[in-house]
């Protein structure tokens, strides 16, 4: 979500800090005071509107802002995860009971998934079969999903039986720990209609001959259907490279694939500039029903502008800019005062299930293929991160809102996951520590320099194997522009890396530009000549909701986007996947490998919730927004 992106991250998400307008702001129809107000307002984070509307996608488009703030509202996965304030699954929402597991003769694990019928707008059935066609997709394109890790879905099933039109038994090839398995892998599906089953706008549901009966017999015709649908969302798989899917953007809220439904919300206007409106899906099966008439996210690419939409009363939701507390909170996680010109709002932090980090490219030709193999030195990566001072940030940057990042696991929301190792900090901010560890392998470091190797060669105080004489600790640093939180942490570290002369170059661009870049990629080839890249927000733990890290530390995984490997680290995870072992191993072992540079896990969102809306709390630690559940008084 993430992103996966949430970002899934996010894939992929960025910080939530106030927005501006990128065009015209759609004003509500609800104003202080209004007797029967019928419509609300949200708005999107700065620079990172919506992009994508197949629920089938590369780690370029796997975003918060398109799975669990646009995509979900109208197309429900399997199982439902947010429960409260808190990540876990919610049987109550899912499209299924919950699975029953069992073993088969040769001690491998059976899965039975139940769907409780509920319905598409079109009036079919959500059926086992519409969870056979996304499964034949992933069979056919597993390059195409950003959730897919080698050894996972689809590589762990032998065979699919669908048992009733709803009822479907996963026979897996291996062992797993069954909490593993329903929190990260059943959790990606999202059952897709007859509908989608087609290569043209002309064909018949179901033409497109991507079996809902039989597993893994149609993989040609599967991948034909993921080219068409991947168009019709405005995306060439054969120039994976594009990611401007803007062309697109006027069909999806016309084309009659888009308006086939299964979640409470169906598109009623979408365009270019990320204005976007829903109305109710009054086929939707799930126990909460909207009451709202009409839901619409406003697009911002400021923080001032957004702040001002707010405080005039156009905006129901939106968010608080740190540049406008008016005072440092002195606990990260309750509400702090709020500022004068909202009081007609209340302010509730948010914090989500996440980590913050941006990638190194481990394959970058950078620098003549230099950067890449001096990422692959890990006292490299230990000098840097000894130099990011994330409590210093946290209270002069966020003004007290915000957690550490030490580690692969989050520390909040409290679970019961996050070792003691980890929140403890294991790279505590140190000048010292991070020259004494470049002087000691054979770099001449220059403070608010460039440092270069003066000893090159792979023995014991040399800089490494493959990095020339003269190679220099010198870097380029793609942000998104998001907010201020993530421009000045950028400006920040710039600052306190160049003290032990690790120069790193930085430039903005927006949130869809950023994670567009920040893809995996083989060393050498097109496109892979990016160094760093921030997309503002790590990673939210969706659809992957148990933080075993597969999706994005495992070797070949979709959103591992630096392209880290180490053997070490897929073993530690395998033994997560495959039995209830604890994460500790996994996630201490990370915390010292340091395969991304960590960050401060600013608030989320200072969320600004207009009088008379209730529903939006308790929000989702997911970031996922639930419009069905507000309510004005």
């Amino acid at each position: 979500m993430g992103l996966k992106g949430i970002f899934k991250r996010a894939a992929c998400v960025a910080f939530a800090a106030g927005i501006m307008s990128t065009g015209l702001l759609i004003a509500s129809s609800t104003t202080s005071g209004a007797s029967t107000p019928t419509t609300a307002t949200w708005a999107e984070t700065p620079n990172a509107t919506p992009n994508y509307i197949f629920p089938y996608m590369s780690l370029a488009f796997f975003s918060v802002s398109n799975i669990n703030q646009f995509q979900e509202l109208m197309y429900r996965p399997l199982y439902w995860f947010g429960n409260g304030s808190t990540p876990d699954l919610n049987p109550s929402l899912s499209v299924a009971d919950q699975p029953k597991y069992g073993t088969d003769s040769k001690g491998n694990t059976t899965v039975e998934v139940s769907l409780k019928g509920w319905k598409w707008n079109n009036g079919e059935t959500v059926s086992a079969g519409d969870v056979m066609f996304w499964m034949n997709m992933m069979h056919a394109q597993k390059a195409g999903f950003a959730g897919y890790a080698p050894g996972t879905l689809p590589d762990n099933v032998s065979t699919i039986t669908v048992n009733s039109p709803t009822e479907i038994t996963f026979d897996l090839n291996t062992k797993v720990n069954s909490y593993w398995f329903t929190y990260n892998q059943l959790s990606e599906i999202t059952p897709m209609p007859n509908a989608w089953n087609v290569t043209s706008l002309t064909g018949a549901p179901g033409s497109g001959g991507c079996s809902f009966t039989t597993y893994g017999t149609t993989d040609a015709q599967c991948t034909a259907v993921y080219n068409f649908l991947s168009e019709q969302s405005g995306y060439n798989p054969a120039n994976p490279n594009s990611t401007d899917t803007s062309g697109s953007f006027s069909t999806y809220a016309t084309s009659s694939l888009w308006h086939v439904v299964d979640g409470p919300w169906t598109l009623s206007h979408f365009d270019a500039s990320g204005n976007i409106s829903f109305v109710p899906n009054p086929s939707y099966s799930g126990p909460v029903k909207p009451t709202l008439t009409k839901f619409s996210e406003l697009p911002y690419t400021s923080e001032p502008a957004e702040f001002n939409a707010l405080a005039a009363g156009q905006v129901n939701v939106g968010f608080l800019p740190i540049d406008d507390v008016t005072s440092p909170t002195s606990n990260a996680l309750k509400a702090g005062e709020n500022n004068s010109r909202l009081s007609n709002f209340t302010l509730a932090p948010l914090y989500t299930w996440s980590i913050n980090y941006f990638p190194y490219n481990f394959n970058s030709s950078g620098d003549g293929g230099n950067a890449g193999k001096i990422f692959s030195q890990l006292y490299v990566r230990q000098a840097i991160q000894y130099l990011v001072d994330q409590p210093l940030y946290i209270s002069k940057i966020s003004k007290g809102y915000g957690v550490g990042t030490y580690g692969p696991v989050p520390v909040e929301p409290a679970n019961p996951f996050a070792s003691k190792f980890e929140e403890n900090n294991p790279y505590k901010y140190s000048p010292s520590k991070a020259k004494s560890l470049l002087t000691s392998h054979g770099w001449k470091v220059v403070t608010n320099g460039t440092s270069t190797c003066q000893k090159p060669g792979s023995g014991s105080g040399e800089c490494g194997a493959g990095i020339p004489k003269g190679a220099k600790l010198a870097f380029n640093l793609q942000y998104a522009n998001t907010s201020a939180l993530v421009t000045n942490t950028m400006n920040a570290e710039k600052s306190s890396w160049a003290q032990d002369g690790i120069n790193v170059s930085i430039s903005s661009a927006s949130f869809d530009t950023v994670i567009g870049n920040a893809v995996p990629c083989k060393a050498g080839s097109s496109g892979c000549g990016w160094e760093l890249q921030n997309w503002g927000a790590g990673w939210v733990f969706a659809p992957d909701y148990y933080p075993t890290g597969e999706e994005i530390f495992q070797t070949g995984a979709g959103s591992n986007s630096g392209s880290y490997s180490d053997k070490k680290n897929d073993q530690l995870i395998l033994a997560t996947n495959k039995s209830n072992v604890s994460l500790t191993a996994y996630e201490n072992y990370l915390a010292t490998q340091l395969p991304v540079i960590y960050q401060p896990n600013y608030v989320t969102a200072l969320t600004e919730i207009q009088h008379g809306l209730d529903g939006v709390t308790p929000q989702s630690p997911l970031w996922a927004i639930n419009p069905e559940n507000w309510r004005w008084k």
